[in-house]
């Protein structure tokens, strides 16, 4: 491959991982779940919800430790480092899932979100022996959502999951070894929520 070329993969991965990292990738799942399930006045009160209690902490967290020198960068690329960003994560989504549930909101809303817990604590778990990929993880995850919402749209969304995982090893945010790792998370969770999602639900 010639120079070129390999920028331009460099490049194309970089965009691909950057706009379907684990924040992105569930914030289109949850404005999709709120157009298919909601009212217009549910869908804004939800996505705003989300952008306001779980977006911008956790992006504004990430990049504070970065310019505080706690973070290599925003990807938080050290193993070490993703600790407290796992910790800081779980408070997030507590504070979130209280709020769900304080304004009673769609039940299997807060299906999703206990299952995105579970992803989170069982990652933070394999953290401490392998730096599994988050973005794989999380992307397999959405996958699964997607397909109880839509199987098209589900086999569209494990198709740019597999961009991402690719991406990860290309620009050597991970190995072979840690993306493989982050599927195999993935995969056993989504198939439990998927599992779990048609005995409640259907």
């Amino acid at each position: 491959m010639s120079k070129k070329n390999f920028s331009a993969v460099v490049f194309l991965s970089k965009v691909i991982s950057n706009l379907l990292n684990p924040l992105f990738s569930l914030l289109i799942f949850f404005i999709c779940f709120a157009y298919v399930k909601m009212t217009w006045e549910e869908s804004l009160i939800n996505i705003l919800l989300m952008i306001a209690l779980v977006v911008i902490p956790i992006f504004s967290w990430i990049g504070w430790n970065v310019k505080k020198g706690n973070y290599t960068n925003m990807d938080v690329s050290d193993r070490k480092q993703r600790n407290s960003l796992y910790l800081f994560n779980f408070i997030i989504i507590a504070i979130y899932t209280g709020v769900l549930y304080y304004t009673k909101q769609r039940t299997d809303l807060l299906f999703i979100i206990v299952f995105l817990f579970i992803l989170m604590l069982i990652m933070h778990i394999s953290n401490f022996f392998i730096k599994s990929s988050m973005h794989t993880a999380f992307n397999v995850f959405v996958t699964a959502l997607f397909f109880s919402l839509n199987p098209i749209l589900g086999i569209i969304w494990f198709v740019l999951t597999s961009f991402v995982a690719i991406s990860r090893i290309i620009l050597k945010r991970h190995t072979p070894k840690e993306v493989i790792m982050g599927a195999f998370i993935g995969t056993v969770v989504s198939l439990a929520y998927l599992y779990f999602n048609i005995q409640t639900f259907l």
